[in-house]
């Protein structure tokens, strides 16, 4: 059933077109919108608009009899901890961390918007960001000042992250940390070795840094990329095995801090996916 909706553009959305505006206020494709558009159901400052590409400004009221397109978001992203400040999720591999829809291509929603269509809160945004085809904990602020308070948080390095990943060949120390820059940065891995043998290793990483592609970078960096890794894992003769693999075997397992709204501490954590565990399986490890 339709529902009479109106939406204010704010100035991150000045310049865009009403089909991009509609798009990712409402969660739906672009072709979605269009069909909307089409059928001169669309208002903008109380005048009915057919054009696509019209132009939205700043402060611009869009309204129509809409409905919102269901969204697999609840399914996908399964709820790990939730207060009145922040809300962290088990962010699936396959989708992009943040960003609106309307600044990405056509079927890359990603997370935050869904989060945002779902939870009907504007000011919902991701605080830090995991790769596409990383799994795992991921921090959404349900408000501007609690996102503010908890990037200070990870600027003091006070946000403890740790992961879980399935690496190439046999790790002999049991515990070592890498410490090699990142772009002329400072980057810190501690890592610790869970099963190994001659294929492959299942580790556990903790990092003081978050530059990006840290882990990946530094693993590689040691002669032991992540499995499934196309980027950092490329120039070495791969198994069939690995060529099975779906995408980086990386996850995002463990994520602490205290909430600097409310003083209390958080601490969640998240079991790998089917996949992960399958790839553990496969190459024999615990």
């Amino acid at each position: 059933m339709n529902k009479e909706m109106q939406f204010k553009v704010d100035r991150a959305e000045n310049g865009v077109t009403l089909q991009q505006f509609l798009a990712g206020r409402l969660g739906i494709s672009r072709n979605a919108a269009k069909g909307l558009i089409d059928q001169r159901c669309v208002f903008v400052n109380g005048r009915r608009i057919w054009m696509a590409r019209h132009c939205l400004q700043t402060g611009d009221i869009v309204g129509g009899a809409f409905q919102r397109e269901e969204k697999p978001a609840v399914s996908r992203a399964i709820i790990l901890y939730e207060d009145g400040d922040y809300l962290i999720v088990n962010k699936p591999a396959g989708i992009l961390s943040n960003g609106p829809a309307l600044r990405l291509s056509s079927g890359q929603v990603s997370l935050e918007q869904e989060l945002t269509v779902l939870t009907n809160n504007r000011e919902l945004a991701a605080c830090h960001r995991l790769d596409k085809d990383t799994s795992g904990c991921l921090i959404f602020a349900k408000h501007g000042k609690a996102k503010e308070r908890i990037i200070e948080l990870f600027e003091k390095n006070q946000v403890q992250k740790k992961y879980e990943a399935v690496v190439r060949g046999c790790l002999a120390e049991k515990s070592f940390s890498i410490t090699k820059p990142i772009e002329g940065q400072s980057a810190v891995s501690h890592v610790r070795v869970l099963d190994s043998n001659s294929s492959a290793s299942h580790v556990a990483i903790a990092i003081e840094t978050g530059r990006t592609h840290q882990i990946r970078k530094h693993l590689s960096s040691i002669g032991h990329p992540v499995l499934g890794d196309q980027q950092y894992g490329v120039g070495r003769t791969v198994s069939q095995l690995e060529k099975a693999i779906p995408r980086q075997m990386l996850h995002a397992s463990e994520i602490s801090f205290i909430n600097p709204q409310t003083g209390r501490p958080v601490h969640v954590r998240s079991r790998p996916p089917s996949d992960f565990q399958e790839c553990l399986k496969n190459f024999r490890l615990r």
